[in-house]
């Protein structure tokens, strides 16, 4: 597209120009210098670093985009956020973030002078310092990038709901081959611009990954506009490496699309109509490793695959690096940018926004500075009726939807529920009572037959986890709330962000002045003991054991076994703050087991003794039998009761862990149990069958220093599965009821040659349930309807 035109003055584009030039001067000084930073003297070897560390290729891109949208936040009194995509791009954001004053402000001892400047230099990338990424330490930072793919999902995640906030992301032309940046680009589809605010992509395509082309780079011109005008956006084009011409052509680009989001939102909010415009988006062409050295011992650098980390490796050892090392820094004339001091001369500085208005001082960088508690209704008023344990059933994800419901209608502009297509599988449905699914693509007229599509829907639905949990993030880092509900066996779509993000939050931990954020709460259903008609390819509980890999100060686990449990776990999971929640609960009927006072009771203290499933009162058992997880609590609680019917003297302790690090050492996770109080629920030597949920090593990992570990017996997931029935499914996996039975008689001394005629009855009973449901294709109903006897 060609753009309004927008005529800068030389003496603009001077300044423009220097401005750029000083923040490319401090991201070269960033990745090779430790001290004399303005050059005040020749070069010396012991004013290099060490190690050369950081990125070059996409600073000077970033930076340039960076000082562009600076102009406009001026000259429009924009309020808005940068984001950068290429993962290592942080030199070209601290440059401008350096310059306009707000690290300084945030870290004293980088002074805006130059021992500030040398402090800056000294610790960029380089070990006790800060990484070469966008990190949390990175002041106006919600994206560090360190993995590629999510920089446009997490912009869009920070517009919704923010309508006066335009969110400008630079894409990465090596990012832009991932899956999930690819994915990504339909989140215009999603932009309400009554309600939310823009997302101005600059996809910047400097040509090359590490050390190979990008794809996006080698196309036909006409191509790549085809392709983003199929995606819906209106792209328009800088492209050149004239400094002076493309200042030029970036501002008159950029100026147009800031002009051309104002008319879209200003026509929306007029008309009260919330159609899906076309975006603008900016194509910026412009070499890799712009501004640095043009060649290198005779081989192309500037515009090449070259410049994409070091262009100068050999500066220590090369005498030529070295002088080319000092011509190329001398080249930004730094002595024209700095006064004697180290400061920014006067007329360039006032070139940067004031205050809030500056990108890294802007709050909605720090969400945790604009975040409001929810306003929540009482989880107790959504209960289901319990008046015996284990005697009836019900949906466990059912009232949580309408939990959440009413969560959502008392919070209309800060919450919102995100699930991929599966909200109304998983039960969830009632949600859409408050809210429908955002929607502004096409409609058809069926779709007002149950579609539950709306432009204004604050329920979020796409078949992208990827695309989801990017949203939710940026939701989150902004200030505001989310829940997202997915199925189990397709959470590991998602794995490498879990990991990412719960890095994002340990770190910022440790970031004194990041205020903190709401958690993000992950609900993991249709879980692996309930895929009849599914299959092997559904079956698959490893999530958790990703999860336990993270800091504890972030992760927590939580297997709620019935409906009440999970009210009670939901509701104090969506009041904290700075963690990530995964709560584990299947959407199918179930068995109920606690009244809603008990399941209070029970999950605040994450694990506990349940008296009534219980008979070893004031003795000391023969036997503990523990759950985590709903199926393998009502299969445990089965075995308890075969038992007792066998052999009544058994004393048998029943215990159900809800917050699954409560099996940790205290000095392992905040969570975890005292040595003492763990002996005091396990014993010191009696056999522990331990029923759960998922793989069975993981439930040793967590407990293996724990004194009775000998003892401890798992029975979990094993890999075993097709199309099964529950019943089937758990017998394969052998964590059925028959299959505890036998194993208690086989650990428990007294048993072991009294209980064989019980053993031979358990493994007919097995055959028998196997049988009919190869025969009958459900399970054995009086097993299957089994209830809690006593």
């Amino acid at each position: 597209m060609t753009t309004q035109q927008t005529k800068l003055s030389q003496e603009e584009i001077s300044k423009i120009d220097a401005y750029w030039r000083a923040c490319n001067y401090l991201a070269a000084g960033m990745i090779y210098l430790r001290d004399n930073p303005l050059l005040r003297e020749p070069l010396k070897l012991e004013h290099v670093k060490s190690r050369l560390l950081g990125h070059w290729g996409s600073s000077p891109g970033l930076s340039f985009t960076y000082i562009h949208l600076n102009r406009l936040i001026n000259k429009y009194d924009l309020n808005a956020i940068f984001m950068a995509g290429p993962g290592h791009g942080a030199p070209g954001v601290l440059g401008p973030v350096y310059l306009e004053g707000a690290y300084s402000e945030t870290y004293p001892n980088k002074s805006e002078d130059e021992h500030g400047m040398r402090q800056f230099f000294k610790e960029f990338s380089f070990p006790g310092g800060i990484g070469s990424h966008c990190t949390p330490e990175t002041p106006g930072s919600i994206h560090e990038g360190g993995e590629l793919g999510y920089s446009v999902s997490h912009a869009f995640g920070a517009a919704y709901d923010n309508p006066d906030l335009i969110v400008a992301v630079v894409v990465g032309d090596g990012e832009s081959e991932t899956a999930p940046l690819a994915t990504s680009w339909h989140s215009n589809k999603f932009l309400n611009p009554i309600r939310d605010g823009a997302v101005l992509p600059i996809l910047h395509l400097n040509g090359y990954k590490i050390n190979n082309p990008t794809i996006l780079s080698r196309i036909p011109h006409e191509e790549l506009e085809n392709l983003f005008k199929g995606y819906g956006w209106t792209p328009y084009f800088v492209e050149g490496s004239d400094p002076d011409a493309m200042h030029q052509a970036m501002a008159a680009a950029m100026e147009q699309c800031v002009l051309e989001i104002r008319r879209i939102q200003q026509e929306a909010r007029a008309s009260c109509q919330p159609v899906r415009p076309r975006w603008p988006m900016i194509v910026l062409r412009s070499p890799k490793g712009w501004t640095g050295p043009k060649e290198v011992d005779g081989k192309k650098v500037e515009g090449f695959w070259r410049a994409h980390q070091v262009p100068l490796g050999n500066v220590r050892d090369t005498p030529e690096h070295f002088k080319q090392l000092e011509d190329w820094l001398r080249s930004y004339k730094p002595e024209q940018l700095f006064d004697r001091d180290g400061r920014l001369l006067p007329e360039f500085k006032a070139l940067a926004p004031k205050g809030a208005r500056r990108m890294s001082a802007n709050p909605h960088a720090n969400g945790g500075l604009l975040r409001k508690a929810l306003h929540m209704p009482d989880c107790r008023d959504y209960a289901a009726v319990v008046t015996k344990p284990g005697t009836t059933s019900a949906e466990n994800t059912r009232p949580l939807g309408k939990f959440l419901r009413d969560i959502m209608r008392l919070n209309m502009n800060n919450f919102r529920v995100f699930g991929p297509d599966e909200n109304s599988s998983n039960k969830l449905d009632d949600v859409y009572e408050a809210s429908k699914k955002t929607w502004l693509a096409d409609y058809l007229p069926e779709d007002a037959g149950g579609g539950e599509l709306s432009p204004d829907g604050r329920v979020m639905e796409m078949l992208s986890e990827h695309t989801l949990e990017g949203w939710l993030e940026g939701y989150l880092l902004t200030g505001r709330h989310g829940f997202f509900s997915t199925y189990e066996a397709f959470v590991h779509v998602i794995d490498s962000m879990f990991n990412q993000h719960a890095k994002w939050l340990a770190m910022s931990k440790e970031v004194a002045w990041r205020a903190p954020v709401s958690s993000l709460n992950l609900l993991i259903t249709s879980t692996v003991w309930r895929q009849d008609h599914n299959g092997f390819t559904h079956q698959d509980p490893g999530f958790l054991d990703v999860v336990v890999n993270k800091s504890p100060e972030v992760t927590r686990i939580y297997l709620p076994p019935d409906v009440n449990c999970l009210l009670s776990v939901a509701d104090h999971c969506l009041k904290s703050t700075n963690y990530i929640n995964v709560i584990v609960c299947d959407k199918q009927k179930h068995l109920q087991f606690l009244d809603m006072d008990a399941a209070i009771k029970h999950c605040t203290k994450g694990i506990g003794i349940w008296g009534w499933a219980s008979n070893d009162q004031g003795v000391e058992p023969d036997l503990v039998i523990a759950s985590a997880g709903d199926i393998p609590t009502k299969e445990a609680l089965a075995a308890v009761v075969l038992l007792r019917e066998n052999f009544p003297e058994l004393k048998i302790r029943f215990i159900n862990v809800v917050d699954l690090y409560k099996l940790t050492p205290e000095t392992e996770h905040p969570h975890g149990l005292s040595d003492k109080d763990f002996d005091s629920l396990f014993t010191l030597d009696k056999p522990v069958l331990f029923n759960f949920h998922g793989y069975p090593w993981l439930i040793h990992r967590l407990a293996y220093r724990r004194n009775n570990h000998k003892n401890l017996h798992v029975r979990g997931y094993k890999e075993k599965g097709s199309i099964n029935t529950p019943l089937e499914l758990a017998i394969q996996n052998e964590i059925d009821r028959f299959s505890l039975v036998i194993d208690a008689i086989n650990r428990v001394p007294s048993l072991r040659v009294a209980g064989a005629h019980v053993k031979e009855s358990m493994r007919d009973m097995q055959i028998e349930c196997r049988n009919y449901a190869y025969e009958h294709g459900t399970d054995l109903p009086e097993v299957d309807n089994w209830v809690w006897p006593y």
